[in-house]
């Protein structure tokens, strides 16, 4: 399966999530930058409101490339203790990336709500959704902060991911609607047409969209 861009993505997600139509009790977060085209997409069909959530990538000591795990604007951690033990990583050697990352997820999060107070989770279901899931990391940190922030209900949300990933989700939310689960996954990118970068400002011109 191959979708023309994230907006073609968005749409083709929609009808497999019906249920959640005008329900007062849901919520839609999407992952900047690119999910939140994607997340955007089905809020507006599914007259839904729109908020972010923003985990940043945590790269390795001298080798930022290398993804270790991933943090949250309100400081969720989600750690790969398998490649820490494999390269010698202590917490105490990434603790200045944390910061550094939750910081830097701290000040996306202002620059894309403006003066936009942060949608209330206590209770709400919440449909979490990004453009792919290539390692997870990013969207477990994610559920960790919507979890902490007091939801009901995790339903992870997104057009294309791994299996075994898909799997592991499963056993940590309450649902996971993915449309394609190739066993050969490679990068996001190769599932989409398009897959140009989403920019900041069209991030926030989409938030502005929805309340």
């Amino acid at each position: 399966m191959i979708f023309i861009d994230r907006i073609d993505a968005g749409k083709k997600l929609v009808p497999f999530l019906q249920r959640y139509k005008d329900q007062k009790d849901t919520i839609v977060l999407g992952l900047p930058r690119g999910g939140v085209v994607i997340a955007y997409e089905i809020a507006h069909a599914l007259h839904l409101p729109l908020d972010i959530v923003v985990p940043r990538k945590i790269g390795a000591p001298m080798q930022p490339e290398l993804a270790i795990g991933a943090v949250t604007q309100d400081g969720s951690v989600m750690l790969n203790e398998m490649v820490m033990d494999k390269f010698g990583i202590t917490q105490v050697d990434i603790e200045p990336i944390i910061q550094k990352e939750m910081h830097e997820a701290k000040r996306r999060l202002k620059a894309y709500r403006g003066t936009k107070p942060p949608l209330d989770l206590h209770d709400k279901t919440v449909l979490l959704v990004d453009d792919g899931i290539a390692t997870g990391y990013t969207m477990l940190a994610a559920i960790e902060s919507v979890r902490a922030r007091g939801a009901k209900k995790i339903v992870v949300v997104v057009p294309v991911a791994p299996p075994d990933t898909v799997n592991q989700l499963l056993r940590i939310v309450d649902d996971v609607v993915c449309l394609f689960q190739p066993e050969f996954f490679g990068a996001i990118g190769r599932f989409y047409e398009d897959f140009g970068q989403t920019t900041d400002e069209e991030v926030i011109e989409l938030l502005k969209k929805i309340h």
